[in-house]
């Protein structure tokens, strides 16, 4: 599908002549004195913690992004410093640096915005590192946490949470905090008991004036530490409780599902001057260069924090973790670089994707792992069905408080429609609406007109939401709540606030229901199960790469760009190996037939009744259908169907999946990690989370105890079995076309526009999965070539360097060290031009030119084009002047110009970067 978008007219620069591929004469380093953002914001809304009038920091050539944790703390960054500024990245990107729970080993659980971390060496190491960091040329950019804090256990770490839970809601700090009060009668929920509270008051203890339970420590209000235990309990602002009465009971918003995330409330000037009090400093200081901004969907107007937080910084380089849908453009209106890269990654990923072939994987899947269309065998009955069992189910509280607050807000309105409905009927309408919303959240307000986009996506959710009721006069429940989405009721506070919490409850459902469900229940393809993909149209032409381009570098041309990051679920290397099997579908369904023979393993089996919907919607919205599976016995809906964990085995047979869902998610994630045989101790992890995740026999707080055991064993019995020969056999065959895949991506993320985000290793080859295996600190070689404190061994590294690692890490430096010399290239001064290759296999290349000096080309589908026997005669037509090969080798140098056949271009690599060096 070709989207909107027109290249801007091409301009004339040529690179001073130079050595492409060597290293600059000194370190490259943050420029100064560039154009300004657009200046500060003014009037209520304005920050106090300005920066004094100076030089904004050009935007960075390129990132490098460091996972920080007590095993790889500041210490260990700054001795890495001299390898990754010879890299020729400009920053440093590092994850939160704040207080967080001690031990986390990722640091989004804060819990003093005051002070930074001491597990990794305290502001001293932060400010010990950045000199290093400053003077070696790198600045450094930090992620921001803005959204939420920790409910640590011992909850003193979190001194504003500790008076708010003391004092209740007199507190000073109890704004904070986004509580509702009055649904918990005064009192906070805190549900961090493993059993009833009537089990539990044995385990309290009131110790040196707090409470204690286990290792927990809570404060007790005044007075109190001399009642008995249960009235003691009684007495406090908050109510402790079993934990499982979170998903139903809990009284306040939290990230997600995450009880021990709580949200804080930045849209309060004063607080947001706390939580950002610290980093504001540090920016001031020239610790700092930029920020990433973490999950901006969560906040209440995250376009007013942003034009906050653009006045308080002076303009900093600044990039938002807004996951775009597809067709879903940033606001315009916010005052910040882009995006932190993920809409960029759905572009990388699609050109190496066959759309043919990814379709003939979503029939094998369907009929080999025999799953009804709404729980993996079809994409949009998959994600509406998810939707519905997030929003019943995991976030049934959250729903509940937007139920009770459209209840309100509509009897205190004086527009009569919004009258005589029923809870149940506003609860129907708000879970309808909201499982239809193809985006993470509107942005509509209480007091402004709702914009034009937000305005058709509500209506359209509507006009489904309206055919999931029986009784229409009943369904214009829908109507109210759409209206109150949109922020078109006045009068009430409920009303003023339902557009914010409608919003921050959609964004939750979405990452829920998507992220962290649907893409583990639909696996054609696992690498198309990413952040801001799209699982059942995961193939892009080179015609969509070129118009993302294009609006990139028209709109947000300093914006991130990304193929692995922290939150990826596979990395770049990873996915580029599972995107081969949309070229070789066959293959895939031999080595299937191999490991998993018929009668194998029983197809996919759930504890929902099948074609239903979850619990709680049986009357307001229809059921699904199923999807047949010929010739697989077993179909979900026959009897004996949902598939024993402890079945018996054939005489001889080779280990048993206890179902084909995970077999099928078994080998694709095998054959991503690329190690052989599978390491049981990688791939464990990685499948029962899957499966957790997924939902659709076991879950993190309802465990299915003798199926996940089922699943462990298989994963450790597999690399034993037929099913790891054929697979290593499959990768063999496929590694010339990995390699073109891997070169193809890293050289298009490293010369499109946008500042590109390297997340840590990943300058050589770096097969790993889902978090943790994708945090794991790594081993960088320090200036004597020795390795830096790290993890040589972890996951994704290779103790031995591959020809593959080699020119990975090649490609890398000359494209960055490019960037470093030449940023005026590449940056809003730049232009984007795309080439178009001539001959019948045309759509096997994709090229473009940056700012007439810098040509890159790839190959695409290589194994689709070896197929049909190479480039034959298709060519591309260099633009005038004399182009040098900048990844040639040294002694054998490439001078080109005019009209080139492709056969000879690709015939060192399967890419090419190209300089130009005259006329």
């Amino acid at each position: 599908m070709t989207r909107e978008g027109v290249p801007p007219a091409e301009t004339s620069a040529s690179v001073p002549p130079s050595a492409p591929g060597s290293a600059p004469g000194s370190a490259p380093g943050p420029a100064q004195g560039a154009a300004a953002a657009p200046g500060p914001a003014s009037g209520p809304g304005a920050a106090p913690h300005s920066l004094p009038g100076r030089g904004v920091p050009a935007a960075p050539t390129a990132t490098y992004r460091l996972q920080l944790q007590p095993e790889f703390p500041f210490a260990a960054a700054e001795r890495a410093v001299p390898y990754l500024a010879g890299l020729g990245v400009s920053h440093l990107h590092l994850s939160p640096v704040l207080t967080s729970v001690p031990g986390s080993r990722h640091g989004y659980d804060v819990t003093d915005h005051g002070t930074v971390r001491e597990e990794l060496g305290g502001e001293p190491g932060l400010r010990q590192l950045a000199a290093t960091a400053h003077g070696h040329g790198l600045g450094l950019v930090v992620d921001v946490v803005p959204n939420h804090m920790a409910v640590p256990e011992d909850l003193r770490l979190n001194q504003p949470l500790w008076q708010t839970l003391r004092d209740g809601p007199s507190s000073p700090c109890a704004r904070w905090f986004d509580i509702d009060w009055e649904a918990g009668g005064g009192r906070v929920l805190l549900p961090v008991l493993g059993e009833r509270l009537h089990e539990a008051l044995p385990l309290l203890r009131v110790e040196d004036g707090v409470l204690r339970y286990g290792t927990r420590v809570l404060p007790l209000r005044e007075g109190t530490a001399h009642l008995p235990m249960d009235r003691l309990c009684e007495a406090q602002h908050y109510r402790l409780a079993w934990w499982r009465l979170a998903r139903t009971e809990l009284n306040y918003r939290r990230f997600f599902t995450i009880s021990d995330l709580i949200a804080v409330r930045v849209e309060d000037p004063d607080v947001f001057a706390a939580t950002h009090h610290k980093l504001l400093q540090l920016l001031r200081e020239g610790v700092v260069d930029g920020l990433r901004v973490d999950h901006p969907d969560g906040l209440a107007d995250p376009g007013d924090h942003l034009r906050r937080l653009h006045a308080a910084t002076g303009g900093r380089w600044t990039v938002v973790e807004k996951i775009l849908s597809d067709g879903e453009a940033l606001p315009r209106d916010w005052p910040v670089a882009g995006t932190t890269g993920y809409d960029a990654l759905r572009h990388l990923d699609g050109l190496f994707t066959d759309p043919a072939g990814h379709e003939q994987l979503a029939v094998l899947h369907r009929r080999f792992t025999g799953v009804p269309d709404d729980r993996g065998g079809r994409w949009a009955e998959t994600r509406r069905r998810a939707a519905h069992r997030v929003v019943v189910h995991d976030l049934a509280a959250e729903a509940e408080r937007l139920t009770r607050a459209a209840a309100r807000a509509c009897a205190a309105s004086d527009d009569l429609s919004l009258r005589d409905h029923a809870p149940w009927a506003l609860r129907a309408a708000l879970r309808e609406l909201l499982v239809r919303l193809p985006v993470y959240r509107p942005y509509t307000g209480a007091g402004r007109p709702p914009g034009a986009g937000d305005a058709v996506l509500l209506e359209r959710a509507a006009e489904g939401a309206h055919a999931a009721f029986r009784v229409p006069e009943e369904a214009e429940a829908v109507d109210a709540v759409r209206k109150l989405a949109l922020g078109l009721v006045d009068g009430s506070a409920d009303a003023r606030e339902f557009p914010a919490r409608f919003a921050q409850l959609s964004s939750a459902l979405r990452a829920k229901s998507v992220e962290d469900m649907a893409f583990y229940r639909y696996t054609p393809l696992l690498s198309a199960c990413e952040v801001g993909c799209e699982p059942d149209r995961p193939a892009l032409g080179p015609d969509d790469f070129h118009a993302c381009c294009a609006r990139l570098q028209r709109d947000w041309p300093a914006s991130s760009t990304a193929l692995s990051t922290h939150d990826t679920k596979r990395s770049g290397d990873a996915r580029a190996a599972l995107a081969l099997l949309t070229e070789c579908p066959e293959e895939w369904a031999a080595l299937l037939g191999t490991a998993e023979p018929p009668g194998a393993a029983e197809p996919a089996g759930t504890r929902e009744p099948a074609g239903a919907e979850p619990a709680g919607t049986a009357g307001v919205s229809g059921a699904a259908g199923t999807s047949a599976a010929p010739g697989i016995p077993g179909t979900p809906g026959a009897a004996g169907s949902p598939g024993a964990a402890e079945a018996p085995r054939g005489q001889g047979a080779g280990p048993r999946a206890p179902d084909r869902h995970t077999a099928w998610t078994y080998w694709q994630t095998a054959l991503a990690l690329g190690v052989f045989p599978p390491p049981p101790d990688r791939l464990v992890p990685v499948l029962l989370k899957s499966v957790r995740e997924a939902g659709l026999r076991t879950t993190w707080t309802e465990p299915d105890a003798a199926y996940e055991k089922a699943v462990a064993r298989y994963a450790e019995e597999a690399p034993h079995g037929p099913g790891a020969d054929a697979l290593r056999t499959l990768a063999d065959a496929l590694a010339p076309h990995l390699r073109a895949n891997v070169l193809g991506a890293a050289l298009l993320h490293l010369t499109m526009p946008g500042v590109p985000d390297l997340y840590q290793g990943t300058e050589h080859v770096r097969r790993t999965l889902v978090d943790p295996d994708n945090r794991a600190p790594v081993a960088f070689p320090a200036a004597d070539g020795d390795g830096a404190p790290g993890t040589a061994g972890g996951p994704g590294a290779v103790p031995e360097r591959t020809a593959l690692d080699a020119e990975k890490e090649a490609l890398t430096v000359t494209a960055l060290r490019l960037r470093a010399r030449h940023p005026e290239l590449f940056s809003v001064a730049g232009s984007y031009r795309p080439l178009r290759p001539q001959g019948e296999n045309a759509r096997h290349c994709v090229a473009f030119v940056r700012s007439g000096a810098v040509l890159t080309a790839v190959t695409r589908l290589s194994l689709r084009l070896a197929a049909r026997g190479g480039w034959g005669s298709t060519r591309l037509t260099l633009p005038d002047g004399v182009w040098q090969d900048a990844l040639a080798p040294h002694d054998a140098p490439r001078a080109l110009r005019g009209d080139q056949a492709l056969d000879s271009l690709f015939a060192r690599a399967p890419v090419a970067l190209l300089v130009r060096t005259g006329d």
